[in-house]
């Protein structure tokens, strides 16, 4: 899917695109409103990252990545929307990079779920999804901010 992603800094628009085949087919969709659809979205992703995790087995590493998980994920969305009350484009860059870090390592604890085989694969792959094209979102929008900084 191509998604488009319109973040708003110092009254200008940076546009930024990221690409993602699923089922080997192409689907073209806009974001709506900007930075509240990726409100939304990482709001959401926060959730269920929260519902997976809380369906972990009660085993020590099942307890580990538990609070791992809810801790990175939920990072992603409210760091997010302190990178939506950023008052300088330096600001913006800074917390944008850190819901990158955040978003990335939400993903490293999915993957780990997989390989650990605590949660069968058909029930993450739609979340791991979801973080792995928010984190992508995320990355090429830091790097325009970096590009019209200059």
């Amino acid at each position: 899917m191509i998604e488009y992603c319109i973040l708003h800094i110092d009254n200008s628009f940076l546009f930024n695109h990221q690409y993602s085949i699923i089922n080997n087919q192409y689907s073209i969709y806009k974001m709506n409103n900007k930075p509240e659809e990726l409100k939304r979205r990482t709001k959401d992703f926060a959730h269920r990252c929260v519902k997976l995790a809380i369906s972990l087995p009660d085993v020590t590493l099942g307890r580990h990545i538990k609070g791992q998980l809810i801790r990175s994920a939920t990072s992603t969305a409210a760091n997010y929307r302190a990178v939506c009350l950023a008052q300088t484009k330096n600001t913006f860059i800074a917390k944008l990079a850190i819901v990158i870090e955040e978003c990335d390592e939400s993903c490293f604890w999915m993957e780990f779920v997989i390989d650990e085989d605590l949660i069968p694969e058909s029930k993450v792959n739609l979340l791991l999804t979801e973080g792995k094209e928010l984190t992508s979102i995320f990355i090429q929008s830091r790097k325009t901010a970096i590009i019209n900084k200059q």
